[in-house]
């Protein structure tokens, strides 16, 4: 689902733009980056064809994508889960202003979480009908890693000591009618005493449990696309750090 060049966490997210939508992910890319052309169902060319955004399915490259073709995406996807499609990727000239534009649409969102290990087990909270990674909003002038850790204890009523940052996810949700972009930063996190760990209920946690790797299959059947790409480059930074 990603380019074929590869590259450690921070240097990755330099190359493109990765933003879920209704947990479809959204690329926004370079027009001179290459990509891996065979891992694409479908390679448009945004210029030159009238696109329907029903029709897509599977892995689509979009070429020469405008910021303007770029939201009407968004605009599509918000309202109409396209359950046929597993991820678009735009090519776009002048990137950075295109990515500009695209959050101007929105109001920015920051948060930060934790992949939280003890062992080799993760921790894993049960909100929405749905496992998840704990995380949170910052706060007035908080630091990111400071809401990281903050917002884990807080939601798993535990202490953690904070590691390197794994990666940033963005996303889209709307609330009162508008348009948000949540950034949320990813930290790894080392458990220090989870005797009294509990689900923060007011905030809609049902439950905080530890999932081995037997565990781990049967929970991210049912997460979304975005823990999952979470946990992804936490196993890559983690590889990384072996390698070192």
């Amino acid at each position: 689902m990603n380019v074929i060049i590869s590259f450690n966490c921070i240097e990755f997210e330099k190359i493109f733009m990765k933003i879920f939508i209704n947990d479809v992910p959204l690329y926004i890319v370079p027009m001179e980056k290459e990509l891996d052309r065979e891992h694409y169902d479908l390679i448009v060319d945004a210029t030159k064809e009238d696109i329907e955004f029903d029709d897509l399915i599977d892995d689509v490259l979009i070429r020469k994508a405008s910021s303007e073709f770029i939201y009407s995406f968004y605009k599509f996807l918000r309202n109409d889960k396209n359950k046929k499609l597993d991820s678009l990727t735009c090519k776009v000239y002048d990137y950075e202003t295109v990515v500009s534009e695209f959050k101007k649409k929105f109001k920015i969102v920051k948060a930060a979480g934790g992949i939280v290990t003890k062992s080799e087990k993760v921790l894993f909270i049960y909100r929405l009908k749905k496992w998840d990674l704990p995380k949170g909003k910052l706060e007035k002038k908080e630091k990111v890693e400071v809401a990281a850790v903050r917002e884990v204890e807080e939601e798993c009523n535990i202490q953690v000591r904070l590691g390197e940052r794994v990666c940033k996810t963005w996303h889209t949700y709307t609330r009162n009618g508008k348009n948000h972009l949540k950034k949320t930063s990813w930290y790894h996190m080392e458990a220090l005493n989870d005797k009294k760990m509990a689900p923060q209920k007011e905030e809609g946690i049902e439950k905080v449990i530890w999932v081995n790797k037997k565990e781990m299959r049967t929970v991210l059947i049912n997460t979304y696309r975005s823990i999952r790409y979470v946990l992804k480059k936490f196993h890559e930074h983690q590889e990384g750090l072996v390698a070192r």
